[in-house]
């Protein structure tokens, strides 16, 4: 079983900045790529981002790109999101997420991750 907690601010101001940390415990997560998740109220879970288990491949929504980035530190069984020009659509409860099977290939689909934290709430204030 491996247990995951997110943390983070959660509020700031449009155009502000914040890190996300998930911390990882039970077992090692470091053979496995993660990933960011996030849902607004009323709306499905969307994708966010995703890494490798090495930290060298990441993919990004479009509508994140350029702003988020996405980061890990195995020794630490943590995995980052770092998050700049936030605008008020940014508000959403993100959760970290665990890929179910430990490979190379990046995904960017909700079933095919099998732990998820319990989300942490993101509010941008406009």
């Amino acid at each position: 079983q491996v247990q995951l907690v997110e943390s983070g601010v959660a509020l700031v101001q449009a155009g502000g900045s914040l890190r996300l940390s998930c911390a990882a415990s039970g077992r090692t997560v470091s053979r496995y790529a993660m990933g960011w998740f996030r849902q607004a109220p009323g709306k499905e879970r969307e994708f966010v981002s995703t890494i490798s288990w090495s930290g060298t491949n990441t993919v990004y929504a479009d509508y994140v790109k350029g702003r988020f980035t996405i980061s890990r530190d195995n020794a630490k069984n943590t995995v980052y999101l770092q998050m700049t020009s936030l605008e008020h659509e940014d508000t959403a409860v993100y959760y970290c997420a665990v890929k179910r099977t430990a490979d190379w290939a990046l995904t960017t689909k909700v079933d095919e991750y099998h732990y998820w934290g319990q989300g942490t709430q993101v509010t941008v204030s406009s």
